[in-house]
């Protein structure tokens, strides 16, 4: 070989060389251009998932349905539960005080219950929730349950006396021996616990609904006197001193039919009255408005022979029910009236309606003196119709048993569609559940015991 072909050999590899490092350089360029493209690519498709909507296929628009579906429905709930919670409005006298003060006893209001006492003759168990006496088995049954019991005596801002002289009476006790049970079991709770004389008696409380347990706690002056009584006779005759004590609704449930609502096109009679003549106003009512053609008044209640549910559907078809004070201020005549939407007219000189510190019961009632029944067909009359719907949606006036139909007669259509629309608004507040509901009568009547808990001081 000649020594142009020794030196030619060196170079050759020297151009193998170069273009092997060149292709290798090329090579690691279009793998780095090509990760770089790929790493692109996904992250463009990553961002898409995210970014753009997805493609419009059968199974995503039916998911969409579905949670659109799931959105109306807690919508509903929502608007539910607001419309359950609303306290607005001039049914109540201070409506945004109360809804403050309420969501406040809610979670802070606390009670106890004595645990002693036997069984047979305190009230220990629920009994049947029927009859007149209702209110006050519903009461003791979700006291024991509710979130506002305590076993903690240093806890609670008042103290529950579980007495039932109800249950008492079933065993045949006469009211003297009643008195004397009761008597004894208060003696034996202020000499067992400090409690009662921290105060004597002031933060303490008990409920009977009427006639049998007022009557034999009336022998126990430090009882009535000290602490809040929780009735449901609150007429003055009976000792019931207002701002210290309560009124218990007096509620016959169940109800026999559903509550009325927003039928007033229905309501053709002007108003109506069925019951014994065991008082003085009921004797007037009878005897001056029993023949009327527009007042429907009958001095005895209405035979269940006629028909099933007769006295019932009178309230559906009236406008007014008249809710005179019989012997005692026991009847459960304003909540039924309430119930079936059936405006209250109340005629009575001394009573003090139940939750009247919340509630302005001028705007869904007729409030009349026991003279005003002379006029009581006019005054009615008298009421216009848009005043009935916010009564009948809210309850009137003070005015006498003579002039009663000229006074219902005188009241504006207008007045008596406020009045009937107002109605309606508080039938929540005179019902009774088990389990409680929120803003129904035993909410309400704790309201008032939390009312009543803050002007105690140690």
């Amino acid at each position: 070989m000649s020594a142009g072909g020794k030196a030619s050999q060196p170079q050759a590899a020297a151009a193998f060389s170069l273009s092997s490092s060149t292709l290798l350089q090329s090579s690691v360029l279009t793998l780095a251009t090509l990760t770089l493209l790929s790493f692109t690519y996904f992250s463009y498709n990553s961002n898409s998932l995210h970014s753009s909507p997805p493609p419009t296929t059968t199974t995503t628009t039916t998911s969409q349905l579905y949670l659109s579906k799931l959105e109306v429905v807690e919508v509903e709930k929502q608007k539910e539960k607001e419309k359950d919670d609303d306290v607005s409005g001039d049914v109540y006298h201070l409506p945004q005080i109360f809804g403050l003060n309420y969501a406040e006893m809610e979670r802070r209001f606390k009670v106890y219950i004595y645990p002693d006492g036997d069984p047979n003759t305190f009230y220990q168990t629920p009994r049947k929730l029927t009859g007149k006496y209702a209110s006050e088995g519903y009461f003791f049954q979700n006291i024991r349950d509710s979130i506002f019991r305590t076993h903690d005596p240093n806890q609670a801002h008042l103290f529950f006396i579980p007495i039932s002289c109800h249950k008492m009476r079933g065993k045949g006790t006469s009211y003297e021996n009643m008195t004397i049970i009761i008597q004894n079991y208060v003696e034996s709770l202020i000499s067992k616990y400090p409690y009662w004389n921290r105060t004597l008696g002031a933060d303490h409380f008990f409920v009977t609904c009427h006639d049998v347990g007022v009557r034999a706690t009336e022998g126990v002056p430090l009882l009535v006197k000290n602490s809040i009584r929780v009735v449901c006779s609150p007429s003055y005759d009976i000792g019931f001193i207002p701002h210290k004590d309560v009124a218990l609704p007096q509620v016959l449930q169940p109800f026999a039919l559903p509550a009325g609502g927003n039928d007033i096109e229905n309501r053709t009679t002007l108003g109506f009255w069925a019951g014994h003549r065991n008082s003085k106003i009921r004797v007037i009512l009878a005897r001056v408005w029993q023949n009327d053609t527009e007042l429907d008044i009958s001095n005895n209640r209405i035979n269940r022979a006629i028909g099933p549910l007769i006295y019932q559907k009178r309230f559906y078809n009236t406008k007014f029910c008249i809710c005179p004070g019989g012997s005692q201020v026991n009847s459960a005549r304003i909540a039924d009236s309430i119930h079936y939407g059936c405006v209250p007219v109340i005629l009575s000189n001394y009573y003090d309606l139940p939750f009247n510190d919340i509630l302005d019961w001028h705007k869904f009632a007729v409030i009349l003196k026991e003279h005003d029944v002379y006029q009581l067909k006019q005054i009615l009359k008298d009421i216009p119709d848009a005043e009935f719907v916010a009564l009948h949606k809210n309850l009137v006036k003070e005015h006498d048993v003579y002039q009663l139909k000229q006074i219902l007669k005188d009241i504006p259509d207008a007045e008596f569609v406020a009045l009937h629309k107002n109605l309606v608004k508080v039938q929540r507040h005179f019902q009774w559940n088990s389990p409680p509901i929120r803003f129904d009568a035993f909410h309400m009547v704790m309201y008032e015991l939390w009312l009543r808990h803050n002007v105690i001081k140690y």
